[in-house]
């Protein structure tokens, strides 16, 4: 009787660790401890979230906005959305078809719980964000990783996608700029797969939360496109993570069942959370994050630099978001130990690839640019000291 009761449900099997939270949880045990460790292994800004933004949080919760919304979230901030992709994207998005969610993970969540079930593929890249096959995983359906290198963009293709979809491919997910590469795909490429997507009776989902953070090229939303479901978040661009907002951009004809499912899985977004960003669209807002883009795409050119002169390959300069995925196999054959050898000896906290696929995982590693520049510097300083012993 007792070994049943601890038995758990055959998807965890499916489900593995977050390897990057067992790096942080060491490094903020060294740091406990005294060590200085300098963190580029989260995937989450430095920057604290905008004056605006925290004042207005500050006055919903004065006032008294702590009730539920709806489950689609504040009308006003839905439109504030709307509103941002004409402004910024040209694009035309009815306020109707936005559901304001916990974070980009419930905007995942919610579009998996739509779209996928047991049986059903979903396709996407691989190297990628864990959790994004795990979710997939969690609805009982099949996460279908297609391996992508330098020689794509590390983004799907046209082809790959032809070539690994089945009878049972449900949906294509793809995210621009991504995690853990920082690249984006062409709009013509993209185009092309969401006229695929659209012949087979596929559903094309679009993962936007680091596009208002693309330095190089024109950012290209997805959401101009009325048949695609887009997600994207207030925790990157914006500097909200602890805040835990997101959104999703869909057909119109799914907005009844991503209602019912909203009610069912979380009610609603945290009602002072969604009045906080109604300060997020202000012009002050937007000209700071404006700044900081700047920094961090200073941050990347540095450690892009930096990193390549000290043997590491990186073979495409990122387009976006705020990470390096680094060929590290001339100096090792185990980036898992490696990021756990540089961690201990130097307090620099890195990802292993491990994290994000299987495809060339241990040769690769993750650094987040997500310090100052001193910082950066700094690191680089107790690298070179590491490769030299």
């Amino acid at each position: 009787m007792t070994a049943s009761l601890r038995q758990t449900a055959a998807r965890m099997d499916g489900i593995a660790p977050f390897h990057v939270m067992d790096i942080l949880a060491r490094a903020q045990a060294l740091e406990a401890a005294g060590r200085d460790i300098i963190h580029l292994e989260i995937g989450e800004p430095d920057f604290a979230t905008p004056k605006p933004i925290v004042a207005a949080g500050i006055a919903a919760l004065r006032a008294g906005h702590t009730h539920y919304t709806g489950a689609l979230g504040l009308p006003a901030l839905r439109e504030a959305i709307a509103g941002f992709y004409a402004a910024r994207w040209q694009a035309a998005v009815d306020p109707a078809r936005i559901v304001v969610t916990p974070g980009a993970s419930g905007a995942l969540l919610l579009t998996l719980g739509l779209l996928a079930g047991p049986g059903d593929e979903v396709l996407m890249a691989d190297p990628g964000y864990p959790c994004n096959r795990h979710f997939v995983r969690f609805c009982d359906a099949r996460a279908v990783t297609v391996p992508v290198d330098a020689d794509s963009g590390f983004q799907l293709t046209l082809e790959s996608v032809e070539r690994h979809a089945t009878s049972a491919t449900r949906a294509v997910l793809i995210a621009s700029p991504s995690n853990p590469t920082g690249t984006a795909i062409s709009p013509d490429e993209l185009a092309r797969i969401r006229d695929w997507c659209r012949a087979q009776g596929v559903a094309l989902i679009v993962d936007e939360i680091y596009l208002a953070l693309t330095y190089d090229g024109s950012e290209h939303s997805a959401a101009r496109w009325d048949d695609v479901f887009v997600i994207n978040s207030f925790s990157k661009y914006f500097s909200m993570t602890g805040w835990r907002l997101g959104w999703l951009a869909a057909p119109a004809w799914a907005m009844p069942a991503l209602e019912r499912l909203a009610q069912n899985l979380f009610l609603a977004a945290a009602t002072p959370a969604q009045h906080a960003a109604l300060a997020a669209f202000s012009p002050a807002t937007l000209d700071e994050l404006e700044n900081r883009k700047a920094e961090l795409r200073a941050r990347r050119d540095f450690l892009l630099s930096a990193l390549r002169e000290r043997g590491f390959d990186i073979p495409l300069t990122p387009q976006g978001a705020f990470y390096l995925y680094a060929d590290c196999s001339r100096l090792t054959a185990d980036s898992h130990a490696f990021a756990n050898l540089l961690l201990e000896q130097t307090g620099i906290a890195a990802t292993p690839g491990v994290d994000f696929g299987s495809h060339r995982a241990a040769r690769h590693i993750r650094f987040a640019y997500t310090q100052p520049l001193p910082r950066l510097a700094d690191a680089m300083t107790r690298l070179d000291r590491f490769l030299q012993a």
